[in-house]
């Protein structure tokens, strides 16, 4: 299937209602959890035109190994409560942070980055990846995006 360009609203309930029918569109009925992760990135990516990169870090033992993503390169590996990642999953809750170089311990991939959300992705009560997406915006991820993501993800388990 090939892609079909969409507008998306700037009403963030109709935006996020959106987001999921796009998310189902390019990953249903696929099992492979490398094929459906790097069309949601993708798809995602598309969604948020002043993000800088989107994509999975998937739980690999006591680190975050880095899974599909649309970007530049990345940190291959992040430990347990490190970076903004590391910390989503250790305090098991999405992260919002306005301005990274006033997050301590955040762990640079892009200098333009300034924004970034992590959102958990949850199966059976335990954490098994996250979504990661930076904005070069600061201040650009709000409380709505973080609910409507939480709620984009669970389409994925």
């Amino acid at each position: 299937m090939s892609y079909i360009e969409v507008t998306y609203p700037s009403d963030k309930k109709e935006f996020y209602a959106l987001l999921r029918e796009q998310i189902k569109l390019y990953t249903a009925g696929e099992t492979n959890r490398t094929a459906v992760l790097a069309n949601a990135s993708s798809v995602i990516a598309q969604a948020f035109p002043d993000a800088n990169w989107v994509g999975f870090y998937l739980v690999d033992g006591n680190e975050l190994v880095v899974g599909p993503f649309q970007g530049r390169p990345a940190v291959s590996r992040i430990g347990f409560g490190k970076g903004v990642c590391g910390t989503a999953w250790k305090e098991r809750k999405s992260q919002v942070v306005a301005e990274v170089s006033c997050f301590v311990g955040h762990i640079a991939c892009d200098c333009n980055t300034h924004s970034e959300i992590v959102i958990p992705l949850w199966r059976d009560g335990e954490i098994w990846g996250v979504l990661d997406m930076d904005s070069v915006l600061p201040g650009h991820f709000t409380d709505a995006d973080r609910e409507g993501l939480e709620a984009a993800v669970e389409l994925l388990n």
